[in-house]
């Protein structure tokens, strides 16, 4: 077990290196191992592209090709069954003759859920299931609350000083975390589908809510602007990149700026997790304001709360940050004089 353990965490290590690049599919990663040698590993690294258990057995070198058949496969989320924009991969494990597949957790996707390792299985291959499974299920946490839960997996972000403000109560923005936190912040946003403002943050911030200190893409922006009182002029509306306005008005498409029409008998918020859900977006990233965040909390309507506290700054007389509830505690660490909180809903 501890040698499974190892390997699969090697498979994890390879995975992440797709992050951001291989959304809606999952990060996968995948070693071939023989005689405690690791002879193969892979990652998928492009969606559309090659999965990792093609990449780990064409990395293969000449020489030990021979020792395939003897090998164990070490992967990280259960080989597809079906025909998508690659082959199956379980067909691509029996046609190599590999005798043994240890599996980190089974995929949720319905043409796969368990239709990979019975594939394996008939063909008369050795599979284990559930080595490191937490691990491997945290590690595509999106996919898995996409296809299980049927909605995006929502990330709450907030900055506050260090006396839990979270604006001034004027007109001014409030520059809260440091230049490093707004770079993790970036990278953040690179990974995720869909980022969510609303109204007042808009109009006060002004902001562009794109990753442009990280590379990668930015995410697909959406607006709560229900009376549509925001300006054209606003960077979300004239820098050209896509942003999805729901408003009571109108559903409407002006170049990248697309309008979409929501209810106003049933609730904003579980409008917006459908429409994500409808167009296949994995992650919203909630940036809007104390409002919409404690909305999210209140109706248990998160995963995630990534939280940055300045710890030297006060201002005393502002708005108050979200408080959350029912909650444990991921990870905590500093960034100069920010200190971060990654929150998981209980």
């Amino acid at each position: 077990m501890i040698i499974h353990e190892k390997y699969m965490q090697r498979c994890i290590e390879l995975a992440i290196k797709g992050a951001g690049s291989v959304s809606p599919n999952p990060m996968v990663g995948a070693v071939l191992v023989y005689q405690d040698r690791i002879i193969g590993e892979g990652y998928h690294a492009q969606f559309g592209g090659p999965h990792a258990e093609v990449n780990c057995i064409n990395s293969v070198k000449i020489e030990d090709y021979s020792l395939i058949k003897q090998a164990t496969l070490y992967v990280s989320l259960e080989p597809c069954a079906h025909y998508g924009k690659t082959p199956p991969c379980a067909n691509l494990i029996i046609t190599n003759s590999i005798k043994h597949v240890v599996i980190g957790t089974k995929d949720p996707f319905a043409s796969v859920n368990g239709n990979g390792i019975q594939l394996l299985q008939d063909a008369g291959i050795v599979v284990e299931v559930g080595i490191l499974e937490k691990a491997c299920r945290r590690l595509n946490a999106f996919f898995f609350s996409f296809h299980e839960k049927k909605r995006p997996y929502i990330i709450l972000k907030w900055a506050q000083t260090a006396d839990q403000k979270i604006a001034s109560n004027d007109e001014q923005r409030l520059l809260i975390s440091n230049p490093v936190s707004n770079n993790l912040v970036h990278q953040w946003r690179s990974e995720v589908a869909a980022i969510l403002i609303g109204t007042n943050t808009a109009l006060k911030d002004n902001p562009s809510l794109n990753n442009r200190l990280w590379a990668g893409n930015s995410p697909i922006r959406l607006v709560i602007d229900l009376s549509l009182r925001l300006p054209l002029s606003l960077n979300l509306f004239s820098d050209g990149l896509p942003t999805i306005v729901f408003n009571y008005t109108k559903t409407e498409i002006v170049g990248k700026l697309q309008f979409e029409k929501i209810q106003k008998n049933q609730s904003v918020i579980d409008q917006i997790i459908g429409y994500c859900y409808a167009n296949h977006f994995n992650s919203l990233f909630v940036e809007g304001g104390a409002a919409i965040l404690q909305s999210f909390i209140d109706a248990s309507l998160w995963d995630e709360a990534r939280v940055i506290t300045n710890q030297s700054k006060l201002i005393y007389d502002g708005l108050d940050a979200p408080l959350l509830n029912n909650y444990s505690v991921l990870s905590n660490k500093k960034l100069l004089d920010d200190e971060i909180v990654i929150y998981l809903n209980k």
